[in-house]
């Protein structure tokens, strides 16, 4: 099974939704653990980085792809 990539300020869709009703959350904190905040009601959540990786259905919006290119000189 193909392990998910996801960095800091991704949006990311989660298995089961926060109490709000929203399933999309921002990756706000990385390291052991990850701390994600849902983006509806801001709330934010620490949780171990194995029960994140294992809740984590898919990454919605990436800061990889919407970062600019550096300029070249």
């Amino acid at each position: 099974m193909e392990r998910k990539t996801f960095e800091l300020g991704d949006v990311v869709m989660m298995k089961k939704s926060h109490p709000c009703g929203a399933n999309e959350m921002e990756i706000i904190r990385m390291g052991m653990d990850i701390r994600i905040k849902c983006v509806k009601c801001k709330h934010s959540i620490l949780l171990p980085r194995a029960k994140f990786e294992k809740s984590l259905k898919k990454v919605l919006r990436s800061t990889a792809e919407s970062s600019p290119p550096e300029a070249e000189e």
